[in-house]
C-alpha cells in the first residue's frame, strides 16, 4: 500500500528547510566579511558589514515595495474583466474564503501557454496574474488548484522571504566586489608574515569568486522548497490535490510539445511563475523550480 503524504508535514518540512538554507547564506555572509576584514584590517569588519547591509537593503527594498507594479508591468498585464473571466474570480473568491486571505487583485497576461504568478509585499497588496492560455485550458478544479498555489505564496509571505534572500545575496556580492577592488590599492594588513599574507589573500580571492555562486545556488534551493510548500498549502486550501496535479500535467505536456517560447517575459521573473516560462532544461542545483514529475508525484500521494 502506498504511503500517503500529509500536506501539513510537507508544509512544515519545506518551511524548516527554507529557513535552514537562509541560515547558511547568513553564515556565508558573516564568514566572508570576517575573512576579508582579517586580510585587510580587523577594524574593517564592522565597516564592511554595515556598508554592505545598507547598500543592499536600499537596492532591494525599493523593488520590494513596488514588487506588484514591477511584476505586472514586466509582463504587460491587464486587469482581468469579471465579465470575461468569471471563473477566475470565482476561484479566487473561493480560495479567499478557504485561506482567510483578502481576495487579491486579478490580472491577465497574453500568452497561449499555461502559467501564473503571484506578487505583492503582503496579502492586502497581493496580485495574481494568469496567462490567457491558462484561463482557456484549465477546468474548474485545475483553475482552483493553481489559484490556491498562488495564494499559498501570498499566505506564506514568499515575496518577503525571497526579498530577504535577495538582500543576503546582494550583501555577499557587494563584499566580494569590495575585496577584489581593494586588491588594486594594496590595502592589506601588515601584521603577519608574507607567507601567511599570501595564503590569506588566495583564500580571500577564492571566496570572493565562489561565495556569490554558492549563495545563488542556495537561493535556487530556497525557491524550490517554497514551490513544494506552496503546492502543499494549496492542497490545504482546496482539499483536492488532483486539481493542481492535473494542471501540472497539462503544463508538462506543453513543455514537451512547445518548440519555442514566443513571449518576452523577463528572466528575473521566472522564479515567480508556477512553472519556468522559458522551459529551460535546467535540473539540479541551478533549477528555480522542482521537477514537475516530482511535484505531481507528491500531490498524488496526498
Amino acid at each position: 500500500m502506498t504511503q500517503r503524504l500529509s500536506f501539513h508535514d510537507q508544509i512544515q518540512r519545506n518551511k524548516v528547510k527554507s529557513f535552514f538554507l537562509i541560515g547558511i547564506i547568513f553564515v556565508f555572509f558573516i564568514a566572508f566579511g570576517y575573512l576579508i576584514s582579517q586580510i585587510l584590517d580587523p577594524s574593517y569588519f564592522f565597516i564592511v558589514m554595515v556598508f554592505a547591509t545598507i547598500f543592499s537593503l536600499i537596492y532591494v527594498i525599493a523593488g520590494y515595495y513596488n514588487s506588484d507594479k514591477i511584476s505586472l508591468a514586466s509582463v504587460k498585464a491587464k486587469v482581468a474583466s469579471r465579465t470575461e473571466y468569471g471563473a477566475f474570480y470565482h476561484a479566487a473568491e473561493s480560495m479567499s474564503i478557504a485561506s482567510g486571505l483578502p481576495v487579491p487583485r486579478l490580472y491577465v497576461m497574453e500568452s497561449e501557454e499555461i502559467n501564473a504568478f503571484a506578487s505583492g509585499r503582503n496579502p492586502e497588496k497581493a496580485v495574481i496574474c494568469f496567462t490567457t492560455g491558462a484561463l482557456k485550458k484549465l477546468d474548474k478544479y485545475e483553475l482552483e488548484g493553481v489559484v490556491a498555489h498562488e495564494m499559498s505564496h501570498i499566505a506564506n509571505y514568499d515575496i518577503r522571504f525571497m526579498t530577504l534572500t535577495s538582500v543576503l545575496i546582494g550583501m555577499v556580492s557587494i563584499i566580494a566586489q569590495m575585496f577584489l577592488r581593494s586588491l588594486w590599492f594594496g590595502g592589506m594588513g601588515r601584521d603577519r608574515d608574507a607567507r601567511a599574507q599570501i595564503i590569506m589573500i588566495v583564500l580571500g580571492i577564492l571566496f570572493a569568486i565562489l561565495a556569490p555562486i554558492a549563495v545563488q545556488i542556495i537561493s535556487f534551493a530556497v525557491s524550490r522548497k517554497r514551490e513544494f510548500a506552496a503546492d502543499a498549502t494549496g492542497v490545504k486550501f482546496t482539499r483536492h490535490p488532483r486539481g493542481l496535479a492535473d494542471a501540472l500535467k497539462k503544463i508538462k505536456e506543453e513543455h514537451v510539445s512547445s518548440r519555442e517560447t514566443k513571449h518576452r517575459f523577463s528572466k528575473a521573473m521566472a522564479p515567480l511563475f508556477i512553472s519556468d516560462p522559458f522551459k529551460r532544461k535546467i535540473s539540479g542545483l541551478f533549477a528555480t523550480h522542482p521537477p514537475v514529475d516530482e511535484r505531481i508525484r507528491r500531490l498524488e500521494m496526498m
